[in-house]
């Protein structure tokens, strides 16, 4: 029988039992993950969430600081409040309305101690560090610390601009984070000496000026490219506090805190410790500024919005001149101040003006323009008087009266009306010239009589430029109309310069936009005959020399007027003039209370008359 079969089986059953090296190899098995907490696979991918997670939050965290935040490119373009700088005469600044900016200054243009100051005193680090600096903070902290007071910030030179440029004065967290962050941009955006530059002619310094030109000429008179030493102190230390160190508000601050500043620039080698001795020996109390340019300035003002409203930033060369100004305003105060209580007189009035152009020189609208800025000269309608009287008698002259012609001083009765003389006494007939110096109230309605009586009295009043509603009765002899100080003193003007009426006015030129605008008051115009204005100008003079103003006179000079006084002495009024020609000057005052409460016994020839002495001595 055939054996392969079997053989084949037995090949079977062997290759069915496992070899010897197959039985150690180990059955196959499924991988599992490894249960290790820490391995670097779990490292890296809590690493990346926490970094998503964290920019997510740190982009959450900075849209809430600066959603809000100005894009600075535009911010740079700030807005402003339209500014308006009014000039007296002699070019020196008399007030400021609105933002006043002055030249842009690089700086080449500037004494290099101004920028050294500003340096010295706020951010000395400022050539080294990128905008945020962690040494100046913690050296103001250490001094804050030390002096148990803020007396050191830490914020740089460009995170003052920031906020100068961008931000408002809010202190908060986002706030700060927003100037940090703006800070940062500038330092990118522009060199050192640009972000200078910027600063001093951008920064906030008190006063409505931005920049260092402007606060210079506000402050001192001058363009920041000239400067002193101390003056460059004094304008570096505003930035800090420009309210409480003004040199026109505080000017004591302002010396002290000049001085913590100079001692700055010694300490960084700006100046010496001479010059700086020096520099505080210089340095003086700035004049404090007058209270009388506020009346005047609230009229150019005025003015310039009516006949201009297209206007943005204006330069107002006005006619006021400071000698003048200060003569009259600090004459009236001192007048009010010694005779006030005594005499019940509470406020006053003065204005000056060119005979010739109608030019205003000086205008005091009351006692104190900070108490009350109503200006009395221009806006408050009183009865004139007898102060009024020039003008009708003026009006007898153009019809054929000289003044040596005569009238009749007796009493005399109109309907129910009879006007008194007071103290006088009655002489029968004399001059116009005499009735006027002596002021006779019934030779003063006889000579209106001359004049075409009422009727003629107001169109010459209407002539010399007095807008105003009059009585149609004798009574206006004795001025019982109302008008204001600068329509009387107006019309006292072609009294004395040959007959030509002039319009009062405060506006030599406008300049806006850099271009001159026109402006021009009207020319002077005739309105009254030379001859007849010489006999008036004449009759005037003889009120000082010998009548009721002869507390006017002033030896050696040319000086005539009238004095007025109104019933139960609520008004005393003085109009003179002073010079001849082409240097006369008209002043005009009025005393009196703003509700009309009577004086004691003030006339017109009495403190009126006076001042105007006063204020003549005061300009010699």
């Amino acid at each position: 029988m055939p054996r392969a079969p079997a053989r084949t089986a037995g090949r079977a059953a062997a290759a069915a039992r496992p070899s010897p090296k197959a039985a150690v190899v180990p059955p196959a098995r499924t991988a599992r993950p490894s249960h290790k907490p820490f391995s670097g696979m779990w490292w890296l991918r809590m690493s990346v969430m926490g970094l998503i997670w964290g920019a997510a939050f740190f982009a959450a965290v900075l849209l809430w600081f600066t959603h809000d935040m100005p894009r600075p490119d535009q911010a740079l373009n700030h807005s402003r409040r339209p500014a308006a700088a009014i000039l007296a005469n002699d070019g020196s600044l008399l007030a400021t309305q609105g933002d006043m900016f002055g030249e842009v200054l690089r700086l080449r243009d500037m004494p290099a101690f101004l920028p050294a100051a500003l340096l010295s005193i706020e951010d000395r680090r400022f050539r080294e560090h990128v905008g945020l600096d962690p040494f100046g903070v913690a050296r103001a902290v250490y001094a804050n610390l030390t002096a148990g007071d803020v007396v050191q910030g830490g914020s740089t030179l460009t995170q003052q601009l920031a906020k100068n440029l961008f931000l408002s004065a809010e202190r908060s967290t986002r706030r700060k984070v927003q100037e940090a962050l703006l800070a940062l941009w500038l330092e990118h955006r522009f060199s050192k000496d640009q972000l200078l530059e910027i600063y001093l002619n951008r920064v906030y310094l008190g006063g409505g000026a931005y920049g260092m030109d402007a606060a210079a000429r506000l402050f001192f008179g001058v363009s920041a490219r000239r400067v002193t030493i101390w003056q460059a102190a004094m304008l570096a230390g505003l930035p800090q506090a420009p309210s409480r160190t003004n040199p026109r508000t505080n000017p004591e601050a302002a010396m002290q805190r000049a001085t913590e500043v100079l001692r700055a620039m010694v300490e960084t080698g700006a100046i010496t410790d001479a010059q700086r001795t020096q520099a505080i020996a210089e340095m003086r109390l700035p004049t404090r500024p007058g209270s009388g340019g506020g009346w005047f300035a609230d009229w150019v003002m005025e003015t310039v919005a009516t006949r201009m409203p297209q206007l943005t930033d204006v330069m107002v060369r006005a006619t006021l001149d400071p000698r003048w100004q200060s003569a009259a305003e600090t004459r009236l105060r001192a007048l009010i101040e010694r005779e006030g209580d005594r005499a019940n007189v509470a406020q006053g009035a003065v204005v000056v003006l060119d005979a010739n152009s109608g030019a205003v020189r000086a205008m005091v609208g009351g006692r104190d323009y900070r108490r009350s800025p109503f200006n009395r000269v221009t806006d408050a309608r009183r009865q004139p008087g007898s102060s009024f009287k020039p003008v009708y008698y003026l009006a007898a002259l153009e019809r054929g009266a000289s003044p040596g012609s005569t009238v009749s001083d007796a009493p005399l009765r109109r309907g129910g009306w009879s006007p008194g003389n007071g103290r006088y006494r009655s002489r029968g007939e004399i001059t116009l010239e005499d009735a006027l110096a002596a002021s006779v109230n019934t030779a003063a309605v006889r000579v209106m009589d001359l004049a075409g009586g009422p009727q003629g009295a107001r169109a010459m009043a209407t002539r010399l430029g007095i807008q105003a509603r009059w009585p149609a009765n004798g009574s206006l002899a004795l001025g019982t109309g109302e008008l204001t100080l600068l329509e009387l003193a107006g019309a006292y003007a072609p009294m004395v310069n040959g007959g030509r009426r002039v319009v009062p006015h405060g506006i030599r030129q406008v300049v806006s936009d850099g271009r001159t605008q026109p402006y021009a008051p009207p020319a002077p115009e005739q309105v009254v005959g030379g001859e007849s204005a010489a006999g008036m100008r004449r009759m005037l003079q003889a009120v000082v020399a010998r009548g009721s103003g002869r507390a006017a006179n002033f030896p050696g000079l040319v000086i005539g007027g009238k004095t007025g006084t109104t019933q139960d002495f609520k008004d005393a009024w003085f109009i003179g003039f002073l010079g001849s020609g082409e240097n006369t000057v008209i002043i005009g005052i009025w005393l009196g209370n703003d509700h009309g409460e009577p004086m004691e016994e003030v006339m017109g020839g009495t403190l009126p008359a006076r001042l105007f002495r006063e204020i003549v001595e005061a300009t010699r």
